[in-house]
């Protein structure tokens, strides 16, 4: 089964798990996710299946889109809900002084461009081992702060100790970083209590599909298929182009060939027909292509 399949990640399980679930009931080993989410986290996980999955490359750093709380009062070891505290609660001391308008205030700070360090827990990796491996080990972890850019940080409101909001954040980027460091900045501690993503890339929550829906349709490849994403719709800010057979025959062994394709786009998706993709090409010059992905 090849596609492109919009999962609606529950709570409580990892982004590897859903995967593993989505291989059982299609029958395809060949699945990956585009972005890992965090066990408590939910909502919007992409998955390539078959050989879609040679395409993972091409779909890049893409934003990510959230809503979600943030509990003050202390701080964890991993930045969320499911990490221990660092203290005891204080957010009965800080009650009186943490107001709406000053996290709002304080949240400036985090729109734009920054430089972010990453939590210890997480999967960045330190000589090949991930991050939070080290963590768990209790060995010391070195991470180095990373460029982010925050395009949205929304505070949305503040019920009692709990803080919504919404959020846009480019690729690596951490949420719980954020909490984290909003804690900080309000010298009452903080971390992650929720999270769910509603947007990743071009795919949002309204097309996504729960592992129950899916799994109702478990052997059935045809039905599956009907709830993946449409192919023309992947990548798209690559231009779509359909090829003849004469074409095609030259993309799928290797040769250079031309397509009806007048952009000036570097890269091109190849179709034969609406909807069965070829591949991926990358221009030579003018309308001559080169395959760089064939689905063969």
């Amino acid at each position: 089964m090849n596609g492109l399949l919009i999962v609606d990640k529950p709570g409580g399980i990892t982004s590897h798990d859903v995967v593993a679930r989505v291989r059982r009931f299609t029958g395809e080993k060949s699945v990956g996710h585009l972005g890992t989410l965090d066990p408590m986290a939910t909502g919007v996980l992409p998955l390539l299946l078959g050989k879609f999955t040679r395409l993972a490359q091409y779909f890049g750093q893409s934003d990510k889109s959230y809503t979600g709380s943030i509990r003050l009062g202390f701080a964890t070891d991993t930045y969320d809900a499911e990490g221990q505290a660092n203290g005891p609660d204080r957010w009965p001391h800080y009650r009186s002084g943490v107001t709406l308008g000053r996290i709002r205030a304080h949240a400036m700070r985090f729109r734009g461009e920054m430089e972010q360090m990453p939590p210890a827990y997480s999967a960045k990796k330190i000589e090949g081992k991930p991050a939070y491996k080290l963590a768990r080990e209790g060995k010391p972890v070195e991470l180095k702060p990373a460029k982010v850019r925050i395009s949205l940080f929304e505070i949305l409101g503040l019920n009692d100790a709990e803080v919504e909001f919404a959020m846009t954040i480019s690729a690596g980027g951490y949420v719980r970083s954020v909490a984290h460091e909003l804690g900080e900045d309000l010298e009452c501690g903080a971390h992650l209590s929720r999270l769910r993503r509603t947007r990743a890339g071009a795919f949002g929550i309204d097309e996504a599909h729960t592992l129950e829906e899916l799994e109702q349709h478990a052997g059935d490849l045809s039905a599956l298929q009907s709830l993946c994403v449409h192919p023309r719709m992947l990548l798209p800010e690559m231009p779509a182009v359909t090829a003849d057979d004469h074409v095609l025959g030259r993309f799928r062994n290797g040769a250079q060939a031309n397509l009806p394709e007048f952009s000036d786009a570097a890269l091109v998706k190849v179709f034969a027909g609406q909807e069965e993709l070829a591949g991926l090409a990358k221009r030579i010059a003018g309308t001559l292509f080169q395959a760089v992905v064939v689905m063969q």
